[in-house]
């Protein structure tokens, strides 16, 4: 019944939040993946250089994120929610219409920008800005949108594959990202304007306001725990997104079909949903601190499983264990900011962290290529990172009681 009283009260801002989230699919690795063999047929690159190529633009991305990110403090949400959409579309015409390595670059660098970056940044920053006491029940929900994507487009993809050409699809995105979700955008808007879209904190509680209480970005680098942090936090998204981009060179050397591994997709998006629920849930009980020791232990456990076995039972497998550790840190990661460091600036420090996020995405499919060029095999890579995540899963545990304790942000010489 409160469920039921919480998702109907709040469903225009938790439409909106999914939406967000499933628009911003078109710059997700594992979308732009899918046109990988594609793209590097037709420009004639190598798994190592297009990598590198997608993980110069992802860079770049990351950078310009660290500025444009912190638009979420200053402006109207509803603005730059619609000013992204369009050109987001803009940015799908200019890939399906790329005859050059820089046109080709220019259109990575905007999709990875907008869709990668940006416009999950708003869903997250309106979730933990819109609800106080559901923050992660909010923010689970709106992350319906991300699974709701990895389970259908993928899909999608490769039966379209068999139908049009890599640029016809892109071009059908930019159609419907102006004809379908933009309408579907402005028509939610109308039914936020009492919610105060901009930086206004009117629904904010006294104590997450207070400046004294709230860490702004300067004072968060000054912070030794972030740096503890930072190396397992960024591990996830490292691990994950690299073994997406390179999908099409993993089910080769396994013997794999693609549209095999693809139809494992709604597996991974169907246990990514069910963790992010339960993440939601569980966090708005005990607090995104206590489960960081846990949340990474499925997708260990997932690469073992990987390296181990050639066997097609391996990728429905991995991909339950790999949606298990996502949808838990689909919530973790969004409300541990704010556990930390408050809610005043909180699009400015996870731009920030985001930006690190980023950056280790970048660095994942340009070194993993790279490895596979040089003759290191996909098998040998996925053990040593197994490893590395337990280690992290360690660390973590050992952070924990620093993290519970409250502290004051540090003055600003």
């Amino acid at each position: 019944m409160f469920m039921k009283r919480f998702f109907f009260n709040a469903l225009p801002e938790l439409s909106l939040g999914v939406l967000l989230t499933f628009s911003a699919c078109v710059g997700q690795t594992f979308f732009i993946s899918l046109f990988a063999r594609e793209i590097r047929d037709e420009f004639n690159l190598s798994h190592g250089i297009f990598g590198t190529f997608y993980s110069t633009a992802t860079l770049a991305s990351a950078v310009t994120f660290l500025w444009l990110g912190k638009f979420t403090d200053q402006f109207d949400l509803r603005l730059l929610g619609a000013f992204t959409f369009i050109a987001l579309s803009g940015f799908a015409i200019i890939i399906a219409n790329a005859n050059t390595p820089v046109i080709l670059f220019l259109s990575l660098f905007g999709l990875r920008l907008l869709g990668q970056s940006l416009l999950g940044h708003i869903a997250v920053i309106s979730m933990a800005r819109w609800f106080l006491k559901e923050r992660g029940k909010a923010l689970s929900i709106a992350s319906l949108g991300h699974s709701i994507g990895e389970a259908i487009l993928p899909i999608l993809i490769a039966i379209f594959l068999t139908l049009f050409t890599w640029r016809e699809i892109w071009i059908g995105v930019s159609i419907c990202m102006i004809v379908i979700f933009f309408p579907i955008l402005c028509w939610l808007t109308k039914f936020l304007k009492h919610r105060a879209l901009s930086n206004s904190k009117n629904h904010l509680t006294k104590a997450e306001v207070i400046s004294a209480n709230s860490w702004n970005r300067s004072q968060v680098l000054k912070d030794l725990r972030f740096y503890l942090l930072m190396p397992g936090i960024l591990s996830s998204p490292f691990i994950i997104t690299g073994i997406l981009f390179h999908q099409v060179h993993l089910v080769e050397t396994k013997s794999w079909s693609l549209k095999m591994f693809a139809s494992c997709y709604p597996l991974f998006a169907l246990s990514t949903t069910i963790m992010t629920l339960a993440t939601g849930w569980i966090v708005d009980k005990l607090g995104s601190i206590n489960l960081l020791r846990f949340y990474l232990l499925p997708l260990g456990v997932g690469l073992v499983l990987l390296a181990s076995t050639d066997e097609t039972f391996a990728a429905p497998l991995f991909m339950v264990l790999m949606g298990a550790s996502a949808g838990a840190a689909n919530i973790v990661l969004s409300t541990l900011w704010v556990e930390l460091y408050g809610n005043e600036h909180l699009g400015s420090i996870r731009s920030m962290c985001f930006a690190m996020l980023v950056l280790s995405t970048s660095l994942a499919s340009g070194l993993m290529g790279f490895l596979i060029d040089t003759g290191i095999t996909l098998k040998s890579q996925l053990v040593t990172l197994s490893i590395y995540i337990f280690l992290c899963s360690i660390g973590f545990a050992i952070l924990t009681p620093s993290l519970l304790k409250f502290r004051s942000p540090p003055s600003i010489s």
